[in-house]
């Protein structure tokens, strides 16, 4: 036995329709398990309607789980019914203040299918034919062509920087170190970090954003760009730490960015273009020889 669930819509019999719906519900948590042995009248139940439209017993079998429990079977058909008469009721709304020409979307959805299949195809062809190795070569003459197409959008360093306990040893010749361009000192000053150090950086060829040193080493500064044109060593103390800054180059922003900063933008974009010439060339290949066998053909009066 079924009860049967009428979804009325803008009436006053919510309270009846509710307690209707948890009956229901506590019959379809015993038995949805069991929908697909039933026969095809059951199968049919209307558990409920909006407008003219009907929400089956069927359509909801496979909506719960495997192995939920009573009360969240419940939950789920519950929430799963009252959106489905929720979204009828908003569609409904929408057609009614609709006209004829809005509500025509047959040749939007026939667009949206298309372009829908051609990105498939594309990014599929792509996946398999595409090729992705970009030589060093190719990214610096696409850099040395392009150079309006590079300027850095924040402030960027080349930086050493540690920082130190106040109790650590020997700070007189760590403030020696950090300054030396010699290689014994810097694997002095390597060694020292490794035993003494907090925080530190030596990857000096890799350029960074000036912001995230500020993140890390206490700097106060109203003004980025005089700052770095009028620094380069650079010694801070707080209450815990010493702070020392080697800032070994600088590029001010919106001026030229580097090329080791950009070349994971410029294998991108090399990538980028492939993809658009290796489309390009699948359209036309595939335009030419649709019109070499005769699949595409024009009836076009003559001008």
């Amino acid at each position: 036995m079924y009860f049967k669930i009428t979804t009325l819509i803008a009436s006053n019999k919510i309270s009846q329709i509710w307690i209707n719906f948890i009956g229901c519900l506590f019959i379809f948590s015993f038995s949805c398990n069991k929908i697909q042995n039933t026969n095809s009248n059951n199968n049919n139940k209307v558990i409920a309607r909006a407008y003219e439209k009907q929400l089956l017993l069927i359509d909801i079998k496979d909506i719960v789980p495997k192995g939920t429990s009573h009360n969240d079977s419940i939950t789920i058909i519950h929430n799963y019914i009252q959106n489905w008469a929720h979204q009828q009721v908003v569609l409904r709304k929408a057609e009614d203040n609709l006209n004829n020409e809005e509500k025509n979307v047959e040749k939007k959805l026939e667009e949206y299918r298309n372009s829908l299949i051609t990105y498939i195809y594309e990014n599929e062809l792509i996946r398999q034919k595409l090729d992705t190795l970009i030589t060093d070569k190719e990214i610096e003459n696409y850099y040395s062509e392009h150079p309006n197409n590079f300027q850095v959008k924040d402030n960027i360093i080349k930086v050493l920087y540690l920082r130190v306990p106040q109790n650590a040893p020997k700070l007189d010749k760590v403030r020696m170190w950090y300054k030396s361009e010699n290689a014994k000192d810097r694997k002095l000053l390597e060694d020292y970090c490794f035993q003494f150090a907090t925080d530190y950086y030596f990857n000096e060829e890799e350029w960074l954003l000036f912001d995230d040193l500020l993140k890390k080493v206490p700097i106060e500064t109203y003004d980025k760009e005089q700052f770095l044109r009028n620094n380069r060593f650079i010694e801070i103390r707080d209450s815990s730490a010493y702070y020392l800054v080697n800032i070994k180059g600088f590029k001010i922003k919106e001026s030229q960015s580097p090329l080791s900063f950009e070349r994971d933008n410029i294998r991108n974009l090399i990538i980028n273009k492939r993809k658009l010439e290796m489309i390009r060339e699948m359209e036309k290949a595939a335009y030419d020889k649709a019109l070499n066998d005769h699949e595409v053909e024009f009836f076009l009066p003559k001008k």
